[in-house]
């Protein structure tokens, strides 16, 4: 028995982890991977402490911090969750099943799908979620990136360092920081693309051409690519935790400002959550808050 897991191993669980070892609390974090969404971020700006750092980078570092107070962290793929008649709770994962006295969920959020023909055939042959990562297999050769964010643009401005050419297509205007679009309006290889949707992506081994429509109209206009990296925005993984703490239509944990869930014990942080602003900074505070009310939470249990 556990006095708290965490369920996440981004900014907000690994924070959640090194605060809630440092109250000598028996901590264990599960997460399925390392790192969270800033492995996929390759400028970060904006995190105190740092001019400039990349997100591998940044997280390492994290990693680096919560191994020295919390050693027990295991990659394992939470399934579901289950709630004791005594108060306590279970989690059950791919690999074991693990009780605890509460639970912190900083599972984060992944990247949405288009959900058109051939994404889920070409998805690693040419489709691609992370330009960060896959960036570098493309150069030379002609690209297109899905989505009109803060993260299409920074992908499109990164991948026109490295691609021939490069397709931005989105739906309607820009909804990213002016920063951003700033930097963009420097890279002469972009060609923006806006008010189309995505059709579908065809090839024979690997991406050879993605199909576009003008929204309004309907014409279909055919781009060759050999590359296509959708960033359309992301998903809550809170999938384990439905029918369990209560959820909003996006599929968010709904969380109090003390990180509270509708389950005393249960307690949310970071991208997961229905916090308005998703940033590094805020899910790293977010963890620190969670844990140390968990703390305050199991001091009046043992009172």
């Amino acid at each position: 028995m556990h006095d708290v897991i965490i369920i996440g191993g981004g900014p907000a669980g690994l924070t959640a982890a090194v605060y809630a070892a440092r109250k000598k609390m028996d901590t264990l974090v599960l997460t399925k991977d390392f790192g969270g969404q800033p492995m996929w971020t390759m400028d970060i700006e904006n995190y105190m402490g740092y001019q400039f750092i990349t997100g591998p980078e940044l997280m390492e570092k994290f990693d680096e911090q919560a191994r020295r107070h919390a050693e027990n962290i295991r990659y394992e793929d939470v399934q579901r969750l289950i709630l004791h008649e005594d108060g306590s709770f279970g989690v059950i994962t791919d690999q074991s099943q693990y009780a605890a006295k509460s639970i912190i969920i900083a599972s984060g959020k992944r990247p949405r799908r288009l959900e058109v023909p051939g994404e889920a055939e070409f998805t690693g042959r040419g489709v691609s979620y992370c330009a960060t990562c896959d960036g570098p297999l493309f150069a030379n050769k002609t690209v297109a990136v899905i989505g009109g964010g803060n993260s299409a643009l920074q992908a499109a401005y990164e991948l026109s360092g490295v691609a021939e050419k490069v397709y931005l297509v989105t739906r309607r205007s820009y909804s990213a920081d002016p920063v951003i679009i700033d930097k963009l309006q420097q890279a002469a290889n972009v060609i923006e693309m806006k008010g189309y949707i995505s059709k579908s992506v065809q090839g024979s081994r690997a991406v050879e051409k993605l199909t576009v429509a003008k929204s309004d109209r309907g014409e279909e206009t055919d781009l060759a690519v050999q590359g296509v990296f959708v960033e359309i925005g992301l998903e809550p993984n809170s999938e384990f935790a439905k029918g369990v703490v209560a959820l909003n239509h996006r599929g968010e944990i709904l969380v109090d400002c003390r990180c509270r869930t509708n389950i005393p014990g249960i307690f949310a942080a970071g991208d997961v959550t229905d916090g308005v602003d998703k940033q590094i900074v805020i899910a790293a505070g977010d963890g620190a808050k969670a844990a140390l009310i968990a703390y305050e939470y199991l001091l009046h249990q043992i009172s």
